[in-house]
């Protein structure tokens, strides 16, 4: 393997994460691979975020501060990417936090070769403890035939992804995402990691799944959108998957249509599942108002998807037959779930 020493570009997306910011900054800056400048994009935080980025960029020169108008995550890493000077980008968000020998471990992966990408494991950062999560595909290297057959074919439309389409975790070349702006939509919240890193895992020519490699902390922060209700997010899935649905053809993704098809199902899941927390009595009105809509009832009876995991089951239930007794009682198992 070629050995490389490159400049890593670490892009930090920043939007009022104040309680958490400075133990991301630290953990980047006390990194053993010294060869890093660290990005942060500070997008228009109402909090202090944005004075502890010039803290940072005022006591460290590995560190720029980029401020710049709220326009969401994914304008913020694009912003951090055109400020970079690096030959790798790493995206941390500002909540997370790595462990040191992160990129060094991960850099020293590195073929030197353009469209490459490093994955590491991760460990989900919950009040309750910590969940060690590893990659849905063999540690391996990952390249021609078998990248496209066992990676590029299976990044949608699976129950459990091969490689987790977040945004972090991962060291990229930068070429990866040249070009790729024609398939980002701004205004997405939910699924903003999809619409980013999709297009450019579709372009890369050689993948690298680490072995029990647990250097990347999520924070999971209670009481956060996961539980919460968004009234939008059925909207934010439909443009999500038509921005999917888009880079799916235009990049020539293996069985792009009946992939796309059943990331569409799965994603209805989020749906079913946000909707049961609506608040008031609406709530049985509206799920049946979405899944009895003839294109979302046509895709799923013709799109048959394997659901294992026993919660995603239910809510699958509920998805193909939205009676209001049903809803009722997965309304409830929700809530008791939530309150764990």
């Amino acid at each position: 393997m070629k050995r490389t020493n490159p400049l890593i570009s670490i892009i930090v997306p920043v939007y009022n994460k104040e309680a958490y910011l400075r133990e991301c900054v630290d953990s980047i800056l006390e990194q053993t691979y010294r060869r890093i400048e660290v990005i942060l994009v500070d997008d228009e935080s109402t909090d202090k975020s944005g004075a502890v980025c010039d803290e940072f960029g005022q006591a460290d020169t590995h560190v720029r501060v980029i401020h710049q108008k709220n326009g969401g995550p994914t304008a913020a890493c694009v912003a951090g990417m055109a400020a970079a000077s690096g030959g790798y980008y790493m995206f941390v968000d500002s909540d997370d936090y790595l462990e040191p020998e992160t990129l060094a471990q991960m850099a020293d992966r590195l073929a030197g070769v353009p469209g490459e990408i490093v994955c590491c494991d991760h460990l989900v950062e919950k009040q309750r403890g910590t969940e060690w999560v590893k990659s849905g595909v063999s540690p391996g290297i990952y390249e021609g035939d078998r990248l496209r057959e066992q990676i590029k074919a299976r990044l949608i439309g699976e129950e459990r992804k091969v490689i987790p389409l977040s945004r972090c975790m991962k060291l990229c070349e930068k070429s990866l995402f040249d070009g790729n702006e024609i398939y980002y939509d701004y205004s997405l919240r939910f699924g903003d990691d999809t619409n980013l890193m999709y297009p450019a895992l579709l372009k890369s020519s050689r993948v690298v799944i680490m072995k029990d490699a647990f250097y990347y902390h999520y924070r999971y922060v209670e009481g956060s959108l996961v539980h919460g209700y968004d009234k939008g997010l059925f909207a934010g899935v439909e443009r999500l998957m038509a921005a999917v649905g888009r880079t799916a053809e235009e990049k020539n993704a293996p069985d792009a249509a009946e992939a796309v098809a059943r990331e569409y199902c799965y994603m209805l899941l989020y749906v079913m599942k946000n909707e049961l927390r609506a608040p008031g009595k609406d709530y049985q009105k509206r799920i049946q108002t979405i899944f009895g809509e003839e294109k979302i009832r046509t895709m799923l009876q013709n799109t048959p998807i394997a659901v294992t995991e026993r919660a995603n089951q239910l809510l699958y239930l509920g998805m193909m037959y939205p009676g209001g007794m049903l809803l009722r009682v997965l309304r409830l198992i929700l809530r008791v779930y939530d309150r764990k």
